[in-house]
C-alpha cells in the first residue's frame, strides 16, 4: 500500500523560502511530484520530476522553484524560493507507479504573506 508522508509547509513572508519534503513508500514510483490547490481554485500540477531526473514546472514557478528526489529513499522535494502570496496553497505530494496508478499525500499548508 502507497504510503506518502508530507513536511515542510508553513507561513513566510512574500520574498522567503520554504522547502517540501515527501517520503513516499510501498511501490517503485516512477514519476514523483507536487500539486497545489489554492481556495476557491481547482487543484494544479506544480512540478514533477522522473526517476532518471526529467523534470516538468508549471509556467508561474519556473525560475523559483526546484524539484528533485532520492531514489534509493524515495523522497521527493520541492525548494520553493521567492515565495508570492499567490503560491499560498495546500500542497499535495504525488506519485505514479508503475501500473500508472496516481496517489496523493494529505497535504500541507503553505501560506505567503504580503
Amino acid at each position: 500500500q502507497v504510503q506518502l508522508v508530507e513536511s515542510g509547509g508553513g507561513l513566510v513572508q512574500a520574498g522567503g523560502s520554504l522547502r517540501l519534503s515527501c517520503a513516499a513508500s510501498g511501490a517503485i514510483f516512477v514519476t514523483m511530484g507536487w500539486y497545489r490547490q489554492a481556495p476557491g481554485k481547482q487543484r494544479e500540477l506544480v512540478a514533477t520530476i522522473t526517476r532518471s531526473g526529467t523534470t516538468t514546472y508549471v509556467e508561474s514557478v519556473k525560475g523559483r522553484f526546484t524539484i528533485s528526489r532520492d531514489n534509493a529513499e524515495s523522497t521527493v522535494s520541492l525548494q520553493m524560493n521567492s515565495l508570492k502570496p499567490e503560491d499560498t496553497a495546500v500542497y499535495y505530494c504525488y506519485v505514479r507507479t508503475p501500473l500508472r496508478a496516481d496517489r496523493w499525500g494529505q497535504g500541507t499548508q503553505v501560506t505567503v504573506s504580503s
